[in-house]
């Protein structure tokens, strides 16, 4: 195991040292193939002029050297490179073009296909088509024989069909992964988009409940602790029920916090303790506490059968903050709290006086009343709070009835 990792990180280093050196290296490699091939007089391809020079000619060198420069800038700028093979083999037509300029022309005419723009790498397939198409028809109306034209297809065609080809497999290759690593950039966004918004949505649930349960829990506790103060000396019997009261909600505040820590600290919330969701049949605590804050409060419920545990849950909430907000905003006034069904949804409606002490709870002020919309929204309900007549009024219709899907 120990050999193995020395011998991956030597490997790693070495990749390390040579990525920005392949062009220089490549070049190297090249010249010196060329230079094999020059001195083993290797046969020359005819050109166009009447005089060929031998391969072991020092011109031969010299346009070796060039071309193998300009692999130097076959990733950086392959069409400058492949500019100056093309030139450099062009002069070569005039004495015959060596096989050591056809190595070196096939590998720049291969890196324009790969590493040239969208552009380059159309002018280099058609122009290379348009070369091939050209030699195609010239060899055809030379030959007298079909073995002649078979021989000088193969000859002649291959040299730059072949680099062209592979070129163009090697940059789809490359153009398709990619497409697959930016698809999966794309991905990991969305799925970071979607943490992001599962995060805030959690964080506002969180808020929600905060204010719903706890806030309201505390703010009834205050209110009662400064009705207990206030009550006349003597008065035992209204001080044991405010302070019970009070108790009840620091027990069920207490409760509510216990129970969104464990939920905070656990990672699988089907482990956490939860407690028991509160119902609309706990509407009579409700009652009692506001009662103890000093209002008149009547209640009247006559719902029937189960109804589902989100729409019971928010309608819960609803009337909970809807009296919160009554013992904050008109302390002493008288209220009604009523929840029936009516047409297939179910109705909940809290009214409260608007002449008593105190303000009236301002339409876009805290969020109580923010809170009661979205709760009626989340389960595909309404919500309207407001001035009605002479009385202040929160009224929420919430479906009654699960969808059947």
């Amino acid at each position: 195991m120990c050999c193995d990792g020395s011998v991956n990180a030597m490997i790693e280093r070495l990749l390390g040292w040579a990525g920005p050196r392949v062009p220089l290296l490549q070049a190297i490699v090249l010249f010196g193939l060329g230079v094999a091939v020059l001195a083993a007089g290797m046969p020359v391809f005819a050109g166009i002029g009447q005089h060929v020079l031998a391969p072991s000619h020092p011109l031969r060198l010299v346009t070796l050297a060039i071309l193998c420069g300009a692999e130097l800038l076959r990733q950086r700028a392959p069409e400058i490179a492949l500019t100056v093979a093309l030139v450099v083999a062009g002069v070569e037509l005039t004495y015959g073009v060596s096989i050591a300029t056809v190595l070196v022309f096939a590998d720049l005419l291969f890196a324009a296909t790969v590493f040239g723009s969208r552009r380059t790498n159309q002018v280099v397939v058609w122009g290379t088509g348009a070369v091939v198409l050209g030699l195609v028809v010239v060899s055809v109306a030379s030959a007298h024989d079909i073995k002649d034209v078979v021989v000088t297809l193969l000859q002649v065609c291959s040299l730059p069909l072949i680099p062209v080809w592979w070129g163009m497999n090697v940059r789809h290759h490359r153009e398709a992964a990619a497409a697959e690593r930016a698809r999966a950039d794309q991905l990991a966004r969305i799925a970071e988009l979607d943490r992001d918004a599962a995060v805030r949505a959690e964080r506002s649930r969180m808020a929600r409940d905060l204010h719903d349960v706890i806030a309201g829990h505390l703010s009834a506790i205050a209110i009662q602790s400064s009705a207990a103060l206030s009550t006349v000396d003597g008065d035992r019997a209204a001080t044991r029920r405010v302070l019970e009261s009070v108790r009840e909600n620091s027990v069920r505040s207490l409760n509510e916090m216990r129970a969104m820590i464990h939920l905070l600290h656990e990672a699988d919330e089907s482990t956490v303790e939860r407690l028991a969701p509160a119902r609309l049949r706990d509407l009579a605590l409700l009652v009692e506490s506001a009662r103890a804050a000093g209002l008149d409060v009547d209640a009247c419920s006559d719902v029937e059968g189960e109804l589902p545990a989100a729409v019971d849950l928010s309608a819960y909430r609803i009337v909970q903050e809807a009296l919160t907000n009554v013992v904050k905003h008109a302390p002493g006034a008288r209220a009604s709290v009523s929840v029936g069904r009516a047409d297939g949804a179910l109705v909940v409606e809290v009214v409260n006086e608007r002449t008593a002490v105190g303000a009236e709870p301002a339409l876009d002020g805290g969020r109580g009343l923010l809170n009661m919309r979205e709760r009626a929204q989340a389960v595909g309900g309404v919500l309207v709070a407001g001035p009605h007549e002479r009385v202040w009024r929160v009224r929420a219709e919430l479906p009654a009835e699960e969808e059947l899907s």
